[in-house]
């Protein structure tokens, strides 16, 4: 059984919200100089890896400022190869000196054997929702876990198809992978978003609003907000996180809220980035959507 030390969920309560941002290189001193307006910064896991360089050291610097989170796009869980051991020591060598206070990577895969050697797709390939997929699955995140001696943090994904052989519905998989491996989940809302946009529907937020209503509260350990693009009949969704967070995104956010508590809150934002400011508006913007459900559930409990 994994060891669980982490508890994502003990960073928020039910009267504080922790909001965080993307932090991408190209903020880096302006982060420097600090924000009183956000609580911890995410970074891309394998950008830090190399030890002695500008990015490690801006690193260790920004760890005196902000509670760091890192979230990892290749580590591939889902991949039936297994998790490349290489990738491992990195990982354990960089938590070990930050201590981030969140870990996480995706439900996806990206490892498999070509004229038997490994090579990585470069991306995060979608999931086959069946029992042998599952299986791998929670395999690879117990290894990792006990590895790290650290919780991950699963992430769902964007998809611009449904695998054939999928039998499973994704929140079932989710679910069933969190519970068994012991890890939590990381529900990207903007995904829930662009998935169902992609796939048709009329309705994408009650949908997405659907969705969450299947996964457990003590599951989730964070919550992911961004913005996507798309052409002008709305026929193909791209998560590209270009924009700024979606009007649908900070409905679903108030619903998710009112579902799950305060769960740490992050804004992605990777392409066309803004200026530092904008994006520190982006977090105020969560602050201010957190306080005013807090608000309303006061409300109604003062409701006779």
């Amino acid at each position: 059984m994994s060891p669980v030390p982490l508890q994502p969920n003990d960073l928020g309560s039910d009267n504080a919200s922790y909001i965080g941002v993307g932090l991408r290189h190209q903020h880096f001193q302006e982060a420097l100089a600090g924000s009183p307006h956000i609580d911890f910064a995410e970074v891309h896991t394998e950008n830090f890896f190399a030890d002695g360089s500008i990015a490690s050291a801006f690193l260790q610097d920004a760890s005196n400022l902000y509670d760091l989170s890192l979230h990892s796009t290749s580590m591939g869980l889902g991949s039936a190869t297994g998790i490349n051991q290489n990738y491992l020591e990195k990982l354990r060598q960089l938590i070990d000196k930050i201590n981030p206070v969140l870990v996480s990577d995706h439900a996806s895969f990206a490892w498999s054997q070509h004229n038997r050697s490994n090579i990585h797709a470069g991306d995060l390939l979608p999931l086959e929702f069946s029992q042998a997929s599952l299986d791998v699955l929670v395999g690879n995140i117990e290894h990792v876990q006990q590895f790290l001696g650290r919780q991950l943090l699963l992430e769902n994904v964007s998809a611009y198809l449904e695998l054939d052989h999928s039998n499973l519905r994704e929140t079932e998989f989710l679910v069933t992978a969190a519970e068994r491996s012991q890890c939590r989940l990381l529900i990207d809302l903007n995904n829930l978003i662009v998935n169902e946009r992609n796939a048709g529907s009329s309705h994408p937020v009650e949908q997405s609003k659907r969705w969450l209503d299947a996964i457990p509260r003590h599951l989730v350990g964070e919550i992911h907000l961004a913005g996507y693009s798309s052409n002008s009949d709305f026929s193909v969704i791209i998560d590209d996180h270009s924009r700024a967070v979606s009007d649908e995104c900070w409905e679903l956010y108030r619903y998710a809220l009112q579902r799950f508590g305060s769960v740490p809150t992050l804004i992605e934002w990777d392409n066309e980035l803004p200026t530092w400011q904008q994006l520190i508006g982006e977090a105020k913007i969560a602050r201010q959507v957190f306080s005013q459900v807090n608000q309303d559930k006061g409300n109604e409990s003062h409701v006779v």
